[in-house]
């Protein structure tokens, strides 16, 4: 490994060890979405090895998702939440087993979508305290407690191999 190698590497843990439990969910969906993109990818070029690494990379970090999901603020909320992620789970496995493109686009259709709504609610959080307002407006907690050394570890590891 060169310097600019490990430089980088550096770089990417000090920014997932410092990042906030709002933004390991921004890189999450990030990492599910790249490594599910270069799944579909080797699925095109025929690429068995490449196609399983990475729709098992895209999986775990779904998985990872899922397991941050928060149910004390809102059940309901969170109970469709991991349903949609066990949804895109399944759509994974499907397309690692069976080198479906369309299960790939099913995953990344859902993926990008959550990543745009997290995306809104940060925005919308950032401008709720740049207003200087005593209470913030409802969120669902991204995840829990015990998940987020787990989800900085995970993430930290998703972010510096990919």
């Amino acid at each position: 490994m060169s310097n600019s190698d490990g430089a980088t590497q550096a770089y990417l843990r000090n920014t997932v060890m410092t990042a906030t439990p709002e933004q390991l969910q921004l890189m999450l969906y990030d990492g599910a979405i790249r490594f599910t993109l270069r799944g579909r990818e080797a699925i095109e070029a025929g690429d068995r090895e490449v196609q399983f690494e990475s729709l098992d990379r895209a999986q775990r970090i779904v998985l990872e998702l899922a397991n941050g999901v928060n149910r004390d603020v809102n059940p309901e909320l969170a109970d469709q939440m991991l349903a949609l992620y066990d949804f895109v789970y399944r759509r994974l496995v499907d397309a690692n087993l069976e080198g479906s493109i369309t299960a790939i686009d099913e995953a990344v259709r859902i993926l990008r979508h959550q990543r745009e709504t997290w995306v809104l609610l940060l925005n919308k959080l950032q401008q709720h305290a740049a207003s200087g307002s005593e209470r913030p407006p409802t969120a669902p907690t991204p995840v829990s407690a015990h998940a987020a050394d787990a989800t900085t570890e995970e993430c930290s590891s998703f972010v510096a191999e990919g």
